[in-house]
């Protein structure tokens, strides 16, 4: 346990210094001898920490003291809801809107939000589990780690991160453009033009980079201040987007929608695939769980909640606008501010640019701190510096994790246009509630001593043509524009896989304060629908997305893997180095007794539940 003290002693000297215990204390980089020996070691540990699962306890009590100071239990159903509201209706809704609507879907762009909303109210229920049974500010981290193992938690944990500054962003560029409506200027009148830099990297946006600092301050300085901000500031948000609504359908033309889909399912799809960066955000409530006084019944009612008002709210309003102009004359920055200026209310698009600025501020302060906390419990395993994993003891608050985070965000948002930023933003997230959902399968079904060899093999099929299935749908429809074929074997393999599952597979674990519907068909359905919109995005965002994985696997192997196999190894998290499957069938014994008992003292403790 020597290797823990190292760690403790890094986490008490933090407040006031940086050494380099503060970012790399463990055994393995103690001295160029140890490093070199963990590398050779790099097969053995690498194979421990794919087969090795976290227990529910663990994240619980024993990863979360590593920040030495507890978060502050102030927030309840109300405040997440208004959280989700202000996590997630910003630049998604008031700028993505008149670009997918004008090259990707007209006014069909209704079905996309649509689409991608549904897609997202799986995600949501999947998560509700989670973070009610596994109330930690790791969110999906965390419940990967639990049921995926070490490893898969890790590739989504760098895509979390990514997904969180990418959004920060995309989010902060949009705020320069409606800004600049509000001062009628075109937003490149506020941002510098390097002709040296290729023209996706090169109009350089320091207002951006100003709203992103502004937003850190704020979120360092308190969880339950930036709950009453987020609040007020959507209050006036949503009286905003009452008055867009209503006023567009006072200036509706019907005529506008004779041409409905002009692109066809294939442009409906493909501008859903871009429009769930929309929806991101709500993820970000998750990793308050931590913060929240009753997760049983806070967490189901504000994610939930939230979801139902935004996709509402987003229906109506791609509606308005479409209804409001041609869709071939929708203005791509700010499309409901041209609208209005194009049916002669002029003064209205003043309105919609203070209320869209307002939106997008908030969107801002919640990913900035459901970032934050994503960091911290990833730095708490020490894949990351755990100098990351600080809570501030007086304001409660991860103030590094906050700072870093947002510097990387101001930085991308500095240099890189909003068009590359959404796709990429869209890949990271589908493919992260890809794997939540399939966590959540493997949650119900599997738990050792329970599952026998026999249903945990048809567990492991049935989840593998599950997933087959949905990414050659996809697949299929990526490539082959016309054909049809195809889906009449992937959709029926997807289909007699979930019937496999609900029939033959009997449940291994019942929820204890709060339960998914429909399992498995709810998680089946989410990653098949998730899988299925990956299919519609561009090839140059999946290049992106494919070496920001592969740096994360460098990373992992020479920094990340030896550093969260010494601190488990210190720290007890894993006695069984090295024995494969056993690992595996050892974890799931201690996580099913542990948090059994666990759910039953928390049971008493909220009665009420």
């Amino acid at each position: 346990m020597g290797n823990e003290g190292v760690g403790n002693e890094g986490l008490r000297k933090r407040g006031c210094s940086c050494t380099k215990n503060d970012f790399l204390p463990e055994e393995s980089f103690q001295s160029w001898g140890n490093y070199v020996q963990a590398l050779k070691e790099t097969p053995l540990r690498l194979k421990d920490r794919i087969l090795t699962r976290s227990l529910d306890t663990t994240e619980l009590f024993e990863i979360k003291a590593r920040s030495q100071h507890e978060m502050k239990k102030t927030l309840t159903w109300w405040d997440l809801m208004w959280f989700g509201i202000g996590a997630v209706i910003g630049a998604g809704i008031f700028v993505l809107t008149g670009l997918e609507a004008r090259d990707d879907a007209g006014p069909a762009v209704v079905l996309s939000y649509v689409v991608s909303g549904i897609s997202a109210m799986l995600s949501v229920f999947c998560y509700t589990e989670f973070a009610v049974e596994i109330p930690v500010a790791g969110g999906s981290f965390a419940y990967l780690r639990i049921e995926l193992g070490d490893f898969v938690a890790f590739v989504a944990a760098g895509n979390i991160l990514l997904e969180y500054v990418i959004g920060g962003a995309a989010v902060a560029r949009a705020w320069t453009s409606y800004f600049a409506t509000l001062c009628n200027k075109q937003p490149d009148d506020f941002r510098i033009i390097a002709h040296s830099l290729p023209d996706d990297y090169g109009h350089l946006d320091p207002i951006a980079v100003a709203v992103a600092a502004s937003v850190c301050i704020l979120a360092v300085l308190s969880t339950k201040g930036s709950s009453r901000f987020n609040y007020i500031a959507s209050v006036i948000h949503v009286i905003v987007i009452l008055f867009i609504i209503i006023a567009g359908f006072i200036n509706a033309d019907t005529n506008n929608y004779r041409d409905f889909a002009p692109y066809g399912a294939r442009g409906v799809f493909k501008a859903s695939a871009v429009l769930f960066f929309a929806y991101v955000g709500f993820d970000a409530v998750s990793t308050m769980a931590e913060e929240t006084k009753n997760p049983a019944k806070d967490i189901p009612i504000g994610l939930v909640g939230s979801m139902v008002v935004t996709i509402t709210a987003y229906c109506l309003l791609a509606i308005a606008l479409c209804m409001m102009q041609p869709y071939k004359q929708i203005n791509a920055d700010a499309p409901f501010s041209v609208a209005f200026s194009a049916v002669g209310w002029d003064w209205a698009k003043y309105i919609v640019a203070a209320g869209a600025l307002k939106g997008m501020t908030t969107v801002l302060l919640v990913s900035a701190v459901g970032q934050a906390r994503y960091l911290t419990h990833i730095a708490r395993t020490h894949m990351m510096p755990p100098w990351l994993a600080q809570v501030h003891g007086k304001t409660g608050t991860p103030i590094n994790a906050t700072v870093v985070m947002l510097t990387a965000t101001a930085i991308i948002a500095f240099f890189t246009k909003l068009d590359i930023l959404s796709n990429l933003l869209s890949i990271s997230t589908l493919f992260i509630f890809m794997l939540v959902a399939m966590a959540l399968l493997v949650r119900r079904y599997y738990v050792s001593g329970v599952t026998t060899p026999a249903d945990r093999n048809k567990l492991i099929t049935c989840l593998l043509l599950i997933l087959g299935s949905s990414i050659a749908t996809a697949a299929y429809w990526g490539m082959c524009e016309h054909g049809w074929v195809g889906y009449v074997i992937t959709v029926p393999i997807w289909l007699l896989s979930t019937i496999g599952l609900w029939l033959f597979v009997p449940h291994a674990r019942a929820p204890k304060l709060w339960g998914v519907p429909l399992v498995p068909w709810l998680p089946s359905a989410s990653i098949a629908i998730n899988v299925f919109l990956l299919g519609s995005i561009d090839k140059a965002s999946f290049e992106r997305f494919g070496i920001w994985t592969a740096l994360l696997l460098v990373y992992y192997l020479f920094f990340g893997l030896h550093a969260s196999y010494d601190t488990a190894k210190a720290s007890g998290e894993n006695n069984k180095i090295g024995e494969g499957w056993k690992n595996v069938e050892e974890g799931a014994v201690s996580s099913a007794t542990d948090v059994s008992g666990l759910n039953e003292n928390r049971g008493s403790e909220n009665p009420g539940a």
